[in-house]
């Protein structure tokens, strides 16, 4: 069936892609559109919450006794999405870690330019560590931007002198705003989501005459020397396909521990399509033992 799922998913992206010339509010209405059509599972429970004075939302699953935690990144290009839109997918992942999700509702731009939703994640990454939560409990994940951003928090924390999680799971990490990735014209076709005509409006609004290449921008640039383990999925259907290749590139000539799963012919963010694609929950199931494999090792070395 996978072939086929593929195709209907495929089908259903391109007839639900944004517009190249809509703006940011007709985006977000469009997004919130999407998401709003799709419940939460049954057992999948979300509040909001905050942490370090920034929103967030608590998802937690009935039946999980959760010991560890995953502080989760929505994607959207900066400028799109929220906490509760990605407590969908967030909750699978907390799902297969054992874990309670706090998802972060950082600043968008334009409204708030970086570095508004770096300062966010930091301020609920170190709240997370002021309120007893043991470094080695906690795991950052994130999709699309909140991949990156994910990223740029590892990096930032480490720079703060901050002790670092267990390890990170980034979903199709958008990590290069100066979207000079090779994918960004080979997969121009296949990709049915995203383009460079799409991305580079909503890369000026974030980086507001900033250099895109700043390592807590773009931090595929970054030095990601001492990071913990981190697992990146992408699929072979997208622009930023060159963003999660290269990032793996970094890490490993950095010495971090970094698993690159690729799958073929599957869309940006595809784990976020689980009950139309076999693939999507294959991929959860794969990261959330990486995960799991991590915090338990983390625990029995500092136990």
């Amino acid at each position: 069936m996978s072939t086929e799922q593929q195709q209907t998913l495929d089908a259903i992206l391109r007839q639900s892609a944004f517009p190249v010339d809509s703006d940011v509010s007709e985006q977000r209405r469009l997004l919130r559109e999407l998401t709003s059509a799709q419940p939460l599972p049954a057992d999948v429970t979300a509040k909001p919450t905050t942490l370090g004075g920034v929103p967030t939302t608590e998802i937690t699953v009935d039946g999980i006794e959760a010991r560890h935690v995953v502080l989760y990144f929505h994607g959207g290009v900066y400028v799109l999405g929220d906490a509760i839109s990605a407590a969908g997918l967030a909750a699978e992942v907390g799902r297969r870690t054992g874990a309670r999700v706090f998802s972060v509702d950082y600043r968008l731009a334009p409204e708030h330019p970086y570095p508004a939703a770096v300062d966010d994640a930091l301020a609920a990454y170190e709240a997370l560590l002021g309120d007893g939560v043991a470094p080695s409990d906690i795991v950052l994940a994130g999709e699309s931007a909140g991949g990156g951003l994910a990223i740029a928090t590892l990096v930032n924390a480490r720079d703060h002198g901050l002790p670092l999680p267990a390890a990170a799971y980034v979903m199709s990490p958008y990590v290069d705003l100066t979207l000079a990735g090779t994918t960004m014209e080979t997969k121009r076709a296949a990709d049915p989501l995203l383009s460079r005509e799409l991305l580079e409006p909503r890369v000026t609004d974030y980086t507001a005459g900033q250099d895109a290449a700043l390592a807590l921008i773009s931090p595929v640039f970054a030095d990601l020397a001492g990071l913990p383990p981190l697992i990146i999925q992408v699929g072979t259907n997208e622009v930023l396909l060159d963003d999660a290749v290269r990032l793996a590139q970094q890490a490993a000539t950095a010495d971090v521990e970094v698993t690159l799963d690729i799958t073929p012919r599957v869309p940006h963010v595809f784990q976020a399509y689980q009950p139309l694609l076999d693939e999507a929950g294959a991929a959860l199931d794969r990261a959330g033992q990486f995960l799991t494999a991590r915090l338990t090792g983390t625990e029995r070395v500092t136990g």
